[in-house]
C-alpha cells in the first residue's frame, strides 16, 4: 500500500468516528473525507444518521400501489431519444451519490461509504460499498462505474453528452471497489462531483453479454442495483415493478422507513377521462389530480361518499414548476420579441382560473416561482451591477436596468379582454403583420398562421379559448391534437410552432441550465424545445455556474430569471402550491411529509388491515 493510500486509509477510520475530515495531501490542497458533499454548506444529516427525518421507520413491508400512465410505451430505456419509454422505467437503477428531500442541495454517499476530494475538486475518489448486488446476484464493482459514464459518453443523448463532454479528464479503477475521477481544468468546479457521482450504474458484464446499446430502446430493462425489477408488462395496457427479496440495501439507514411496497404497478390510459373513470372503478389506487375540473366537479362518486377513497390536499414546498406554451425561435415569424408578446396577451388566465380552473392556480410568473430566487421590481444592489456589466459589454439593452421584471400580462374577466386586444394588434402593426383587406395578418404578403402543438384533450378546453383570441388578432391559428407518439417525435425534431412545455429548474442550479437555455445545446436538447440562443443567457448560465457562494450564486440566478422573462419565449400557465391526490383509503404516510417530495411511492406504506376492508367491500379491481 503506498503512502497516499494508508493516508486515505486512515482517514476513512478517523471519519467513521467523527464524520468529514481533512487530509492533508499537500499543503497547498488539502482533502476532505466525508460521507456526503455540499459545495455550499454543511450537509443536514451527520455520518452515522440512524434513518431520514421525515420516514416513519418502523413502516410495515407489503400490498401494492398503483397510479395511471398517458399515452403508450415501447421501451423500458429512458436514455434513448428513440422510442417512448414506460414509466417507472428507471426504478432499478442507482446512483453512487443521492439527495434526499429535505436537502435537495446536499449529496450524500449511496452506492460509496466515502468520497474524497481536495479543496480545488481536480479529483474525486469514491469508496464503495462492497456488498452491492444488481439483479442477477452479481457484485457491483468500480469496474462497471467507469463502464457505466464511458457508456454514457458514447451512447448517451446528444444534449447531455455536449454539456458534459470534457468535463472529466480521466477516470482510474484503483481497486476493485475504488474509483478516481480527475476534472478537466476548465469543467465548472461547482458540478463535477456531482456529475461524476450522478449517474445511474450498469452492469458492465451484462452490457457486454448481451450486446445491449444505450441509444437504442429496449424491452428488455438493462441489469440494475435497485429496489425494484420489472415483473411483467403489456404493451400500452399496464408495468408491474416487483420488490427484489434479495435488494443489498434493504437495512441502510438511507432506506429505512423506504421501498415499503412489495409491487408497484402502472395502469395506462389513452386520455385523462378514461384513467379517471379507471380510478373511480378501482383499477388503479392512488391519483394525484392534474384537472382542476375534475378535483373541483368530479369527486362525488360513491366511493368518496362511502368514505373508501381519500381526497385531500398536501403541503407542496416545490419551486413552481416553470410549464407554458412555447414559442418555437427557429422559425422566422417568432424571431420578433413584438410578436411574441402580442401573442402572449391572447392566453387569458384570470377568466380561465375563473370559469376553467375553478380558483385553484396561481400563474405561473418566473423560473424560480415559490422561492426566494423569483426576480422581482426594478434591480437593485447587486443584481443591478451584473446586469450593468451585460449592458456595458452590449449584451442588453439599457432599458433592463430601469425596467421591472417581466409579469405576465394581466387580462380581464371576460375571455377576450378588448384592452390587450389592441394592445397586441398595435405591436403586430409595429412589428410589420398589418392586417390585409380580409382581416388576416400579413407581412410582405405572407400569412401569419400558427398551429399549437399538443397530445391531451385535457388541453383543449384551455387552449381553443386562446386559439379564439389569436383569431381575433387577423392570426390564422388552429389547435392540432396528436397522439402522444406523434407530438414526441415533431418535439424532438422541433417540428412545430408552439407547445407546452416544461423548465424543471432547482434551488442551487448548474450546467444543467445549458441544456434548457443555451446556445451549445439548442440543436440537440429537448429541453431547450423553444430554440433560444442568446449571448446575455449564455454569460449568465456561465456566471451562475462559476458561483463560489450561495450569496452570490442567488443573485445570478434572479438576474438570469428577470433577463429569461424579458425574452418572452414563452406564454406561462399556472400552478398550484398543494398536490392534490385522492387514493384508497389503504395508504398511510409521514406527517409532516418533506418539503420537497410527496413520496407516494418512496416513502408511504401499505395498511393491510384498511386494505382487507376494501377487498372485502368489493370496491378494488
Amino acid at each position: 500500500m503506498t503512502k497516499p493510500l494508508v493516508k486515505y486509509f486512515l482517514a476513512s477510520m478517523i471519519l467513521m468516528t467523527f464524520g468529514a475530515n481533512f487530509v492533508v495531501a499537500d499543503d497547498s490542497d488539502p482533502v476532505t473525507v466525508s460521507h456526503g458533499y455540499s459545495f455550499f454548506g454543511d450537509l443536514k444529516y451527520p455520518a452515522d444518521f440512524a434513518h431520514l427525518e421525515y420516514v416513519n421507520p418502523t413502516a410495515p413491508k407489503g400490498g401494492e400501489i398503483s397510479q395511471w400512465g398517458f399515452g403508450t410505451f415501447d421501451s423500458f430505456n429512458g436514455y434513448a431519444r428513440k422510442g417512448n419509454s414506460a414509466s417507472l422505467s428507471s426504478a432499478p437503477y442507482e446512483t453512487i451519490l443521492t439527495s434526499f428531500a429535505d436537502d435537495l442541495t446536499s449529496s450524500y454517499c449511496y452506492l460509496c461509504k466515502t468520497l474524497e476530494y481536495p479543496e480545488s475538486r481536480n479529483w474525486a475518489i469514491f469508496n464503495l460499498r462492497e456488498d452491492i448486488t444488481f439483479s442477477d446476484g452479481s457484485r457491483l464493482t468500480a469496474d462497471d462505474v467507469k463502464f457505466t459514464f464511458e457508456l454514457f459518453m458514447d451512447q448517451g443523448i446528444p444534449s447531455y453528452r455536449a454539456a458534459v463532454s470534457g468535463m472529466v479528464e480521466t477516470i482510474d479503477v484503483i481497486d476493485p471497489f475504488k474509483i478516481k475521477f480527475t476534472f478537466a481544468e476548465d469543467a465548472p468546479r461547482r458540478d463535477v462531483i456531482d456529475l461524476a457521482g450522478g449517474i445511474p450504474v450498469f452492469s458492465k458484464a451484462w452490457f457486454e453479454d448481451t450486446g445491449a446499446r444505450l441509444d437504442e430502446s429496449t424491452l428488455t430493462p438493462f441489469i440494475g442495483t435497485g429496489p425494484y425489477v420489472l415483473d411483467s408488462y403489456e404493451i400500452n395496457e399496464r408495468v408491474i415493478y416487483v420488490r427484489r427479496d434479495d435488494f443489498w440495501g434493504e437495512d441502510i439507514p438511507i432506506n429505512v422507513g423506504r421501498n415499503n411496497f412489495d409491487s408497484l404497478r402502472i395502469e395506462y390510459f389513452a386520455d385523462s377521462a378514461a384513467a379517471f373513470e379507471g380510478f373511480k372503478g378501482g383499477v388503479y389506487t392512488f391519483r394525484s389530480e392534474n384537472s382542476s375540473k375534475q378535483w373541483a366537479t368530479s369527486y362525488d362518486f360513491g366511493s368518496i361518499e362511502n368514505g373508501h377513497v381519500v381526497k385531500t390536499e398536501l403541503p407542496n414546498g416545490n419551486l413552481a414548476q416553470a410549464q407554458a406554451y412555447v414559442f418555437n425561435l427557429r422559425r422566422d415569424k417568432f424571431k420578433d420579441p413584438l410578436v411574441r408578446e402580442a401573442l402572449s396577451m391572447m392566453f387569458n388566465f384570470e377568466w380561465s382560473n375563473e370559469q376553467l380552473f375553478y380558483g385553484l392556480y396561481d400563474r405561473v410568473n418566473s423560473f424560480w416561482g415559490n422561492s426566494n430566487l423569483e426576480a422581482s421590481g426594478v434591480p437593485k444592489g447587486k443584481e443591478l451591477s451584473i446586469l450593468q456589466g451585460l449592458v456595458d459589454k452590449g449584451l442588453l439593452d439599457v432599458n433592463v436596468l430601469t425596467e421591472p421584471a417581466v409579469m405576465a400580462p394581466v387580462s380581464g374577466l371576460r375571455q377576450l379582454d378588448r384592452k390587450n386586444l389592441r394592445k397586441a394588434s398595435a405591436l403586430l402593426d409595429e412589428a410589420g403583420w398589418l392586417v390585409n383587406d380580409s382581416g388576416m395578418r400579413e407581412k410582405n404578403g405572407q400569412a401569419f398562421t400558427l398551429e399549437v402543438l399538443d397530445s391531451s384533450p385535457a388541453f383543449d378546453r384551455i387552449t381553443n379559448p386562446m386559439i379564439e383570441n389569436m383569431k381575433s388578432l387577423g392570426i390564422d391559428a388552429r389547435l392540432n391534437r396528436v397522439d402522444p407518439a406523434q407530438e414526441m417525435e415533431r418535439s424532438r425534431s422541433f417540428d412545430f410552432d408552439v407547445t407546452t412545455h416544461s423548465m424543471r429548474m432547482s434551488l442551487e442550479p448548474s450546467s444543467g441550465l445549458e441544456q434548457y437555455f443555451g446556445t451549445k445545446a439548442m440543436d440537440e436538447s429537448s429541453r431547450n424545445l423553444m430554440g433560444l440562443s442568446d449571448p446575455a443567457v449564455d454569460a449568465l448560465i456561465d456566471l451562475v455556474v462559476r458561483s463560489e457562494n450561495k450569496e452570490e450564486l442567488n443573485h445570478r440566478i434572479r438576474v438570469l430569471d428577470r433577463v429569461l422573462r424579458a425574452k418572452r419565449f414563452w406564454i406561462p400557465q399556472w400552478f398550484k402550491s398543494v398536490h392534490t391526490v385522492a387514493y384508497y383509503d389503504q395508504y398511510e404516510h409521514p406527517d409532516p411529509l418533506p418539503p420537497y417530495a410527496l413520496g407516494e411511492m418512496d416513502f408511504w406504506w401499505y395498511n393491510s388491515q384498511k386494505g382487507s376492508k376494501l377487498k372485502a367491500a368489493g370496491v378494488l379491481n
